[in-house]
């Protein structure tokens, strides 16, 4: 992979969560029905970040769950794995009638929020699902779009969005890189 641009730094990283919280709490008004649900990997700092952001904007803590999606991937035989089911799973909540807000890092065919989205409505029955993403990068597959993002990056096919954050890799900072 060559290095292309570092898209955000750390204070840039920063930055996006906060917007994105005012934006959920903008859009969402009663935080008391809302539960966060990161999908593995980044998507779970990402959520844990966004509900302490949102805390310190409304005072109230949100409920926080983590999604492993991999047995819910509609293209998992051609990544070379198997399908078995994930015990990573951690949604100790109920969100039957809840406002989920699913949370990922990129966003790219739409294939690994459709998983998280059969994930999550095998879990019960949300009364509304939203999407948040650090970065949009287009080339959709599905026709499925973020409510929340934090920068478009358009790309080409031969382009990477790499995400690191701090809980993962030791720092935060979204690059592009060219395979």
């Amino acid at each position: 992979m060559k290095f292309k641009a570092c898209l955000f730094d750390e204070n840039a990283v920063k930055r996006a969560i906060t917007r994105i919280a005012h934006e959920i709490t903008e859009k969402n008004v009663d935080v008391d029905d809302l539960c966060i649900v990161g999908i593995k990997t980044r998507g779970i700092p990402i959520a844990n970040r966004l509900a302490e952001a949102i805390y310190k904007i409304e005072g109230r803590r949100v409920s926080v769950g983590t999604l492993d999606i991999s047995q819910f991937r509609d293209d998992i035989t051609l990544l070379g794995k198997e399908n078995t089911p994930s015990d990573n799973e951690n949604l100790d909540f109920p969100i039957t009638g809840k406002s989920i807000i699913l949370v990922d890092d990129v966003i790219y065919t739409g294939r690994t929020v459709r998983a998280a989205l059969d994930a999550v409505l095998s879990s019960g029955r949300a009364s509304k699902i939203q999407l948040a993403v650090l970065v949009d990068r287009g080339h959709r597959e599905l026709p499925i779009r973020a409510d929340y993002v934090g920068k478009n990056v358009p790309t080409s096919r031969n382009e990477i969005i790499k995400v690191k954050l701090m809980e993962t890799d030791g720092q935060d900072s979204v690059e592009l890189l060219e395979k």
